[in-house]
């Protein structure tokens, strides 16, 4: 009887559009952090960037569903959590270890037990579960507590019966999906817990951090992005129409950041108002077109696959570089924040090229295709 070889499922072909979208995203948000002298008619894409963490989280549930819907039900977790733990975790690691000055401040500024609860949850990716510690260590790395719940519940959600089998019916649950996401903001709009007033972006308060930080509030949109996914696989669309869409979203959205993201409340804005018009988009750059063939050129492409990294290692790196004066020590202060900018890109990069990958593709080679008996045939990575 001849001898059986399993076969690893086929990956999806790339999606160059999505890959090459990271990157302004993530260089968005590093500007709405650090914000350097742009002329005037710049600055409503910057001062947008609050809403991209919305968009990453939507693109993040869609890439999920188009890897791996058509296989839901071979899916196995234990895989499928080491192979995003694979990819997550190392860089993230690092962002902690270079944060260790952060972490002596967070010493200085905090009562003792929230600083040890900080110290115990923020390696686990619990830290965002809190509204008081979201922050902790790493200021955007709650993000990844965020993104480590929503692995968790990915293979289960996506193989669950309720999922529509119509065009018509998934565009509801879409519609539902984005309306449950503004739940939560309208409530804090109408009931103000905090008593706030003229809320923006630099306003804190205990249920405004839980709104904004923790992980509950974001499921809607993860469910919203595989719901785009399911829909994407069902329909059919020609590059031409994808091209459209891109446009016309792509319009929708600078008409948004310069007319209603100075009008709109702040909570709603966050709250992902504006998901409809992002979903478009992601749809759209999955086509074939001048826009994505753009936005998949090396370059581009190159710091869209180090997205993470550069998200991660910007914020506490940029802090360092100013803390210590260096733009003054080196004599390149003049060239700054654009320096610092350039500097921080190349550091993404390398721990990209230096950490990120290198440690994916060995933790994956352990844990996801350790070769059992009978041998299986890997002929490309899960996720």
């Amino acid at each position: 009887m001849a001898e059986v070889t399993a076969v690893a499922p086929q990956k999806k072909p790339p999606l160059p559009g999505l890959t090459g979208i990271r990157t302004f995203l993530a260089i968005g948000i590093m500007f709405f952090h650090f914000t350097p002298p742009l002329p005037e008619f710049v600055k409503p894409v910057i001062n947008a960037g609050f809403t991209y963490i919305s968009f990453f989280l939507l693109i993040s549930g869609f890439v999920l569903a188009y890897n791996y819907a058509h296989r839901a039900d071979t899916l196995k977790p234990g895989k499928f959590y080491a192979a995003r733990l694979s990819r997550l975790y190392p860089v993230y690691l690092l962002s902690l270890l270079i944060s260790l000055e952060m972490l002596h401040a967070e010493w200085k500024i905090r009562p003792l037990s929230e600083f040890v609860r900080g110290v115990v949850l923020t390696p686990l990716l619990l830290q965002g579960w809190s509204p008081t510690l979201a922050t902790f260590w790493n200021t955007v790395a709650w993000t990844l507590a965020t993104e480590a719940m929503l692995y968790l519940a990915f293979p289960h959600i996506i193989r669950m019966k309720f999922w529509p089998r119509s065009t018509g019916k998934l565009l509801a649950l879409f519609g539902v999906f984005w309306l449950w996401e503004l739940l939560l903001p309208t409530i804090y709009t109408v009931l103000n817990p905090d008593g706030l007033y003229n809320i923006d972006r630099y306003s804190s308060g205990y249920w405004l951090r839980a709104l904004k930080y923790t992980p509950l509030p974001f499921v809607p949109i993860f469910l919203a992005g595989i719901t785009l996914g399911r829909l994407h696989a069902m329909v059919e669309l020609s590059d031409r129409v994808k091209l459209g869409l891109t446009l016309l979203s792509g319009g929708a959205a600078l008409a948004a950041f310069y007319l209603l993201v100075p009008r709109l409340p702040y909570v709603m804005l966050h709250g992902g108002m504006l998901t409809p018009v992002f979903a478009l988009l992601v749809w759209g750059l999955t086509g074939d077109h001048w826009v994505s063939r753009i936005l998949g050129w090396g370059p581009i492409a190159a710091f869209g696959r180090a997205s993470l990294c550069l998200y991660l290692l910007h914020f506490n790196t940029f802090l360092f570089i100013h803390d210590h004066h260096l733009p003054e020590r080196l004599g390149v202060a003049k060239y700054d924040p654009w320096i610092s900018y350039a500097f921080i890109l190349c550091f993404a990069y390398a721990a990209f090229k230096l950490v990120e990958h290198p440690a994916q593709k060995y933790l994956l080679s352990r844990w996801v295709y350790r070769e059992p008996k009978p041998p299986v045939e890997v002929s490309t990575p899960l996720g």
